[in-house]
């Protein structure tokens, strides 16, 4: 009986460890967010139906959930996601794969996320690998976490589905359970609550974290809620999630398992998957993937990247977890990947998180392609920078922070075998850029004859028999060409590249070797075509000669392929005459490695040349031969650029006006400024919704003897023109604007970006003026 005794014994200490573990892992977890909320706070002004500079904040209470105040609060339109999921999302959320969830929890949540419009903390944190994640979910330990519609916004951009956060705990959870699970009817009540808010803000589902005792009797009316929160999120928002985290059990028991079992498995059945707790062994995840059956990717093995009690020990091995969840074929829930941010990893954020996320693309692969619609367009902006830049012209000279701009992320791969080259790579927030305010740069030393290919994009977009329009910004120095490779291929397997080659550049051999052809794109229109102008020439394949703007030079390519599809985009630098031989072997290999490289090395070669941004790949030396930045990249039909609503079809007005004195003289105003295109009018009701993917917004003070530049002046108009911001909904809260006592009406003037990444002209943009009242 000896041996039994002590089997018994020892998995009743498992599982006391185990316990305790996710207890400390709790409290810790709380005690974060307190210190955290300290510097944060995350409530509104006391009345949050007043006017004010438009914030993201939770729902503490049922009695808020209930009544519905929340879309009461004048904060409710600009939280609303701009951004749909792609098609493809939609219709397959649940592919039969592994996949990745990210679960937020940086600093307790809402820090300068909160900031609808933006914040000036340009080291704000962010997320840019969104080709590893399936899932992200935003958490904090309030009742009803609301997801900042930023990060819906660039998550849907993605392809990402993003869930809020229910969760009950502690001696307040229990009473709120209580409420809410009083009855099947308040059960359902509750659920349906959740479901408006998702559904009316634009996120895509729930996660339910119910760590709290209940009496037995309770748990029949918790499982009507999570059915019925399924149920009723699916039927109301087709593709969305309802995830249930590892917590209370089928008994009512707070009861952390870390694998699925008899005990949570009822919930999971009710619902979309499981979020297993941390505090699991290697042999787990394999069993819960058994009991999952055909469901073994719906459940989500939990890893706590800040290592409590994690098996690997999270943080910089966390990769060592992730392989054990690969190997068992159950999907990943990374918690607090903010780890890298709050623990000040060095050199600094941006280096060490892409090599905390190289670590992790390792060993996990992409699940992501994009893009997968046109039009495509990317300026490699991460939402932050040193200022904005608006088609090579800077709008502000001032750091800034809003992760709704961030735009498609690139890959930034490299061949395996690069040992020879001598480029680095990077995402370069130092130097001028050409839209938003990052730019992609290569820099270092190149042979002459050789190649350094960087993979861009990986998607899918289907071209169908029109022509498309591919156009890119760069700047170089002399004798450092830099050009762009597309690969297609069509239903019957045929392979075909097309390389865009910048005027000048001399080809050696043909791409005989390759599978099918390699078309080469050489500059032929003697002309300059400006990016606001829409006609696209129908030809097969053209280029025009390139536009200078404020030293970025634009290059526009005209391309047919009826039937293909566009599956990688690339860049090529070379110095001198382009290998076609070697392009033509790398891309066939397809061996291709995100930043495998010392990230410290990286870091301190970019402090060397006075550069901050993310790297990726190789050696580098001090006498650079090759410098070239690619300022964005388009692809477009000929229909996508061609309905720009005139000026007129805008309506633009400004409501909740407050003019205050200012101490220094003068006025301070206050306006919601809010936009729609008339109704009636062919934008209206064609294409309601038309997807414009910003609003910049620009004030011009008439008739002032002096201007106070606080924002940064815009050198696109011979007239002094102030950049305010920008929105992606359709409406602008201007605070405590300062108005001289000289200036006698404002100017407020709304700039379109089209789908492509073009903006309308300034002196093409609907304005609305306000006159200043004169002081009494």
């Amino acid at each position: 009986m000896r041996g039994p005794v002590m089997s018994k014994l020892k998995r009743k200490i498992k599982f006391f460890v185990r316990t305790l573990l996710s207890i400390l892992h709790k409290v810790f977890d709380c005690l974060k967010e307190k210190d955290s909320s300290i510097s944060s706070p995350m409530e509104p002004q006391v009345d949050p139906k007043k006017p004010a500079v438009p914030i993201s904040y939770p729902l503490k209470t049922l009695e808020e959930l209930q009544n519905k105040s929340y879309f009461e609060s004048f904060h409710f339109p600009f939280n609303k996601c701009s951004v749909p999921l792609p098609p493809s999302r939609v219709s397959k959320p649940q592919e039969n794969r592994p996949r990745m969830l990210v679960c937020h929890d940086m600093q307790g949540g809402y820090v300068d996320d909160k900031w609808v419009q933006g914040s000036n903390n340009s080291d704000a944190y962010a997320i840019w690998h969104w080709h590893l994640i399936d899932i992200f979910v935003y958490f904090s330990h309030n009742l009803v976490t609301l997801p900042p519609p930023c990060w819906t916004n660039t998550a849907h951009r993605h392809g990402v589905q993003v869930l809020g956060t229910f969760i009950t705990e502690w001696e307040e959870g229990q009473a709120t359970c209580k409420t809410l699970l009083a009855s099947k009817e308040s059960a359902q009540m509750y659920a349906d609550r959740l479901t408006e808010l998702a559904v009316k803000l634009g996120f895509d589902g729930w996660l339910l974290n119910m760590e709290v005792n209940l009496d037995l009797e309770q748990v029949s009316n918790l499982k009507v809620f999570v059915d019925h929160l399924t149920v009723s999120m699916h039927h109301s928002l087709p593709g969305s999630l309802v995830i249930w985290y590892d917590s209370v059990t089928k008994d009512g028991q707070l009861s952390w398992q870390n694998e699925l079992n008899e005990y949570n498995k009822p919930f999971f059945d009710i619902c979309d998957g499981i979020f297993l707790n941390y505090s699991w062994t290697e042999d787990m995840p394999k069993s819960s993937a058994l009991v999952a059956g055909k469901r073994q990717f719906d459940v989500y093995l939990g890893i706590d990247v800040f290592g409590r009690g994690q098996y690997g020990g999270g943080q910089w091995t966390t990769d060592v977890a992730i392989k054990v969840a690969k190997n068992a074929s159950v999907s990943v829930a990374i918690f607090a990947p903010g780890w890298v941010y709050e623990t000040d990893q060095k050199p600094n954020f941006e280096d060490a998180n892409n090599r905390w996320w190289g670590l992790v693309g390792q060993v996990w692969p992409s699940s992501l392609n994009y893009p997968e619609l046109l039009p495509f367009f990317s300026n490699f902006d991460q939402g932050h920078g040193k200022g904005v830049y608006i088609e090579g012209q800077k709008a502000l000279d001032k750091p800034w922070n809003n992760i709704s701009c961030q735009s498609f992320q690139p890959l930034l791969e490299v061949p395996l075998d690069t040992e020879t080259s001598k480029l680095q790579v990077f995402t370069n927030f130092q130097d001028d850029s050409y839209n938003g305010g990052a730019c992609i740069t290569i820099k270092g030393d190149i042979e002459k004859g050789t190649n350094f290919m960087v993979k861009l994009f990986q998607g899918t977009i289907a071209l169908g028999n029109l022509p498309v329009r591919i156009s890119y910004y760069v700047k170089s120095e002399e004798n450092s060409a830099l050009g762009i490779v597309l690969n297609f291929s069509n239903s019957q397997g045929i392979k075909t590249s097309a390389f865009l080659a910048p005027e000048g550049t001399s080809v050696s051999n043909s791409f005989t070797d390759y599978q099918s052809k390699f078309v080469v794109l050489l500059p032929s229109k003697n002309q300059k075509i400006s990016p606001t102008k829409f006609s696209i020439p129908e030809v097969q394949a053209s280029a025009s000669l390139p536009k200078v703007s404020n030293n970025w030079v634009f290059k526009e390519y005209n391309l047919k392929m009826d039937g293909y599809t566009l599956s990688t985009i690339y860049s090529v630098s070379y110095n001198g005459t382009l290998n076609s031989d070697k392009v033509s072997e790398i891309i066939k290999e397809n061996n291709f490695v995100p930043s495998s490289y010392s990230t410290f090395q990286a870091s301190e070669l970019l402090q060397n040349q006075n550069v901050t941004g993310s790297s990726s790949a190789i050696e580098s030396t001090a006498n650079l031969e090759y410098w070239a930045s690619l300022g964005n990249i388009s692809i477009t039909s000929p229909e996508d650029d061609k309905k720009v609503p005139p000026s007129d079809m805008w309506i633009i007005n400004g409501t909740d006006i407050s003019w205050e004195t200012a101490s220094t003289g003068g006025r301070m105003l206050s306006i919601n400024i809010g936009w729609k295109l008339k109704e009636g009018s062919y934008f209206s009701t064609v294409e309601p919704g038309y997807p414009f993917p910003r609003y910049d917004l620009y004030v011009e003070r008439i008739n002032q003897l002096q201007v106070n530049k606080l924002r940064g002046i815009h050198p696109m108009m011979d007239k002094e023109v102030d950049y305010l911001g920008v929105a992606v909904v359709q409406a602008f809260y201007v605070s405590n604007l300062l108005v001289p006592s000289e200036c006698k009406a404002l100017k407020f003037i709304l700039q379109v970006c089209m789908p492509s990444g073009i903006f309308v002209p300034l002196e093409d943009s609907p304005s609305f003026s306000i006159n200043v009242p004169s002081m009494t």
